[in-house]
């Protein structure tokens, strides 16, 4: 099945052809309600010269113009300007429904509702936010309509995202994996991880991390969800990477998040009080925004200045990791010691 992106390529710089109208059809349209007679008389006032309309070359049914159609007849044109799509039904549905989205007549609230349901039974490897981004409705109310439309289909392991990528639903099956790769050979690059076991780079990050602090990479939440438990795995049996003995106190903070450690130092009056202490905090808060939005941030990168932002985000980890050994030599009393 065709991504998203995919089908919006198919129509790019198509040629024009004149096609009779009384050949075209305009059956199976995301307007409930058929056309809107108002729209058509605004358009038939109009003296701008219309764009094509677009069509489903096999069937000949008119996938985005409608009403320009309907002016055409009513100007009495013999034929009127197409451009062609190619692909399947389903997909000229998708490209149908996006078309409308974009510009012209906007889709009422139950022509998207209904299309999207459509769409999530008709394209059920595409995520809520593919889904959501073509019909214009949010992703909650896609996951929504995906479980009263889906709830006697078996479920699916993937989906294909905005840009195509293949992702699973559940994470819980690739941090596993992505576990084991990095405890098999620790200096293995993130992005090679998260290629290999299909996650992002963001998660094989943080399965790093929870490894490296002694935890397991599959946070409870997830593991909960993906019904991981009934396997038998715990905490206890996951193969680790050396890390440095620490208390579990700090263990437990780490655990937490980051947000609400940061709100916790906010309230401290030795870090407000200070120039210097009230960077930190910017900084600290800052981060764990960040934290929050990995997935996006990573899947964001352009693929041309993505070494670039590699090499950066490194030098900052040097950074933070020098902070951090810094910070634990303090906390156990010891002086700080300036590198370089």
């Amino acid at each position: 099945m065709s991504s998203e992106a995919e089908i919006q390529l198919d129509v790019l710089d198509e040629p024009t052809h004149m096609v009779p109208v009384d050949s075209l059809s305009i059956e199976d349209c995301p307007r409930l309600e058929g056309e809107d007679l108002q729209h058509t008389q605004l358009l038939l006032a109009s003296e701008t010269v219309l764009p094509p309309i677009l069509v489903h070359r096999p069937t000949l049914r008119v996938i985005d113009g409608m009403h320009r159609l309907r002016v055409a007849l009513l100007r009495g044109q013999s034929e009127i300007a197409v451009r062609f799509f190619d692909g399947s039904e389903a997909d000229a549905f998708v490209l149908a429904v996006r078309s409308n989205a974009v510009h012209g007549l906007p889709l009422t609230l139950s022509d998207r509702t209904a299309a999207a349901t459509r769409i999530v039974t008709s394209h059920p490897h595409w995520s809520d936010r593919a889904v959501a981004r073509v019909s214009g409705l949010s992703p909650k109310t896609v996951a929504a309509i995906r479980r009263r439309s889906t709830a006697d289909t078996p479920p699916l392991n993937t989906r294909v995202g905005q840009d195509g990528r293949v992702r699973p639903i559940s994470a819980a099956a690739g941090r596993e994996r992505a576990g084991r790769l990095i405890a098999a050979n620790p200096g293995i690059p993130l992005r090679a991880v998260a290629k290999e076991a299909g996650i992002s780079v963001g998660t094989a990050h943080d399965v790093r991390e929870r490894l490296a602090s002694g935890r397991d990479p599959v946070p409870d939440r997830e593991r909960r969800g993906a019904g991981a438990r009934a396997r038998g795995r715990t905490e206890t049996n996951v193969q680790q990477l050396p890390a440095r003995p620490v208390s579990p106190g700090v263990l437990r903070d780490r655990a937490r998040n980051p947000a609400v450690l940061v709100h916790r130092l906010l309230k401290d009056p030795s870090l407000r009080s200070t120039e210097t202490g009230r960077t930190l905090l910017r900084l600290l808060d800052a981060q764990a925004h960040v934290v929050q939005t990995w997935d996006r941030l990573v899947d964001g990168v352009p693929q041309h200045c993505s070494e670039i932002i590699a090499d950066l985000a490194n030098e900052y980890a040097k950074f933070w990791h020098e902070f951090a050994a810094q910070s634990h030599t303090v906390a156990h009393g010891g002086d700080r010691q300036i590198s370089g």
